[in-house]
Order: C-alpha cells, then sequence, then structure tokens
C-alpha cells in the first residue's frame, strides 16, 4: 500500500514539473513573440511595468491556486483587495493612524473576510461559489462604503513598497510576493497542511474517513487567500498611491486564470505554486504585449477571456489524460 502511494506521488510530482516546464516554454514563445512583433518590447520600460504588476496579482493568485487545490474557488479576492485599500487609505488619511497600522488594519479586514468565507462554506456547508460570490458583492460595497466611493489619495509614503530598489532594480513588494510564492510551495509540499489540503481537494469523503478533520482545514485555506488578498491591497495601494474602490475590477478571473494555466485543477487536488506563478507571468506579459501592439480595451478583455477558456480546456484535457 505505501508502495503504491509512493509511487502514485512521485508521478504526480512528475506530471506537475512536465506541466511546468510546458508553461514555462509556453511564456518562452510569448515573449519571442512580442519581441518581434511589438517595438521595445525589451526595453527598461516595459520590464519595469511587468514587475511593477506582478506582486498583487502574485500574491491573490497563491491564495487562489490553494483554495482551488483544496476542492473551492475564492470569487471574492478582487473585492476583497479593494476593500484592504480602502481601510488601508481611509485608516491613514482620515483616521491619522501610522502607515503600518493602516497596513494591518487593511491585511487584517482582507482575513476578516476570508473568515466569513471559511465559515458559511466549511461549518454550514453553504456552496463555497455561493458564498464567495455574495462576498465579491459586499467587498465591493464595502469599500464604496469606507472610502464615500471616493479615492483616497495617501500619497509618497506608501509608495516605496513599489518602487525599485537601486541596487537590486525590483521592488520590494516584489521581493515579498517572490518570498511568499517560495512558503507557499513549500506549504504545499513539505507540511501535512499541504499534503492534507491535496487530499481534501481529491476526494473529500475519503479524507474524512481517514480520520482528516476537513472543516479548519477548508476555513483556514479560505482566510489565507483573505489575507493574502489583503496583502495584494496593500501592494496595489502602494502602486497606485491611492486607495481606489474601482481597483482589481475583475481581478479574481485572472487570479483563476493563473493559477489553471500553471498546472492547478479547478477540480482539486492538484496544482503547483511555482506553476501559479509562471501563469502569473503569462498574463502579465500578454496584457502588456497587448497594450504595445495597440490593441482596443474590449479586444484585450476578449483575448483575455478567450485565454481563461483554453486554460479550463487545459485542465479538462489534463484531467481525462
Amino acid at each position: 500500500m505505501n508502495t503504491d502511494r509512493t509511487a502514485a506521488t512521485w508521478w504526480n510530482r512528475l506530471n506537475l514539473a512536465f506541466d511546468e516546464l510546458f508553461i514555462l516554454i509556453a511564456l518562452l514563445l510569448l515573449i519571442a513573440f512580442f519581441s518581434v512583433t511589438a517595438d521595445n518590447f525589451f526595453s527598461t520600460g516595459t520590464l519595469s511595468a511587468i514587475l511593477s504588476q506582478l506582486p498583487a496579482l502574485t500574491v491573490v493568485t497563491i491564495g487562489m491556486t490553494l483554495v482551488l487545490i483544496s476542492g473551492g474557488i475564492d470569487l471574492s479576492v478582487g473585492s476583497v483587495v479593494a476593500l484592504s485599500g480602502a481601510v488601508i487609505g481611509v485608516a491613514f488619511t482620515v483616521l491619522g493612524l501610522p502607515l503600518f497600522v493602516a497596513a494591518c488594519l487593511g491585511i487584517v479586514a482582507g482575513g476578516c473576510a476570508g473568515l466569513v468565507n471559511g465559515v458559511l462554506g466549511s461549518y454550514l456547508r453553504l456552496p463555497i461559489f455561493i458564498v464567495t460570490l455574495g462576498m465579491l458583492e459586499v467587498g465591493r460595497g464595502l469599500a464604496y462604503m469606507v472610502t464615500g466611493s471616493q479615492t483616497a489619495y495617501i500619497g509618497p509614503s506608501i509608495q516605496p513598497l513599489a518602487l525599485p530598489i537601486d541596487v537590486l532594480g525590483v521592488s520590494p513588494a516584489f521581493l515579498l510576493s517572490l518570498g511568499l510564492v517560495v512558503l507557499a510551495q513549500l506549504a504545499l509540499t513539505r507540511t501535512v497542511f499541504g499534503r492534507y489540503l491535496i487530499a481534501i481537494g481529491t476526494n473529500e469523503q475519503a479524507a474524512k474517513i481517514s480520520g482528516i478533520r476537513t472543516e479548519p482545514y477548508l476555513t483556514w485555506v479560505l482566510v489565507i487567500s483573505g489575507l493574502l488578498a489583503g496583502v495584494g491591497g496593500l501592494m496595489n495601494t502602494a502602486y497606485l498611491g491611492a486607495s481606489d474602490p474601482n481597483a482589481a475590477l475583475g481581478l479574481e478571473l485572472s487570479a483563476i486564470a493563473a493559477a489553471v494555466i500553471g498546472g492547478t485543477s479547478l477540480m482539486g487536488g492538484r496544482g503547483s505554486i511555482v506553476g501559479a506563478f509562471i501563469g502569473v507571468l503569462i498574463i502579465s506579459v500578454l496584457q502588456n504585449g497587448l497594450a504595445q501592439l495597440g490593441v482596443s480595451e474590449p479586444s484585450k478583455r476578449l483575448i483575455t477571456g478567450l485565454v481563461i477558456i483554453l486554460a479550463v480546456l487545459l485542465d479538462r484535457w489534463r484531467s481525462h489524460s
């Protein structure tokens, strides 16, 4: 039995490694395409634009990937990013709290939203799709209420988080997002928490029979997703220099697309944080490359939607192969 389980584990790891290699090749081909078709794609400005947009999407995608692996989905992350930014902006500009305290409050607000999702979805057994869809509206509504539907300008005091460090050429937010990718990948592959998430996502009923109390794990993974969305709200606020209640519209779709492109199954039980990060790179390169080609906003949304559909088709193909 142990031999069969070990063989299955190594086979799953081999499949994930193949997926990561495949999407890495796809990323390189995409870069090569835009380098030929778009002027100055390899310029410092383009690289800076891509790196500045990565942190918020990266941390949100980490949380989304963990939730998807557990067999759930979190449609509220975009609104939670906006809510977190709104709390940070109002706490700093209106209440006069120190920026560090305001940032912590924004992240905690994200965690609270995730806790509500987790309790309703895990302990009350409400469909997680409906719960997080409701939180999508609640979070966005609260963001408007907190800010009075106005952008709260914070100014340069928060922007160093998103500005490149002179020696390294990348921002602290980018380094933090990379660190979270490494930590999340280790947690998924080297801890009991990660193994249980995979087991629950593969077959929740079987996990319960084997003695795993699934409710705490399903709750905690949504709390983690909410906290990471709160961190994303902080990063997005630093990038804008302001908290915008309209921020991160549709971010949940980009996060789902990046996770699935990176090898995460929408059916649960399978995924990779590293692969999801490569998926984030593909989304960012695609958006910036299309912008350099002068593609209109409606066409960009059309292409992004087609990429999401393609990602779902790839997931379906992987699940039957």
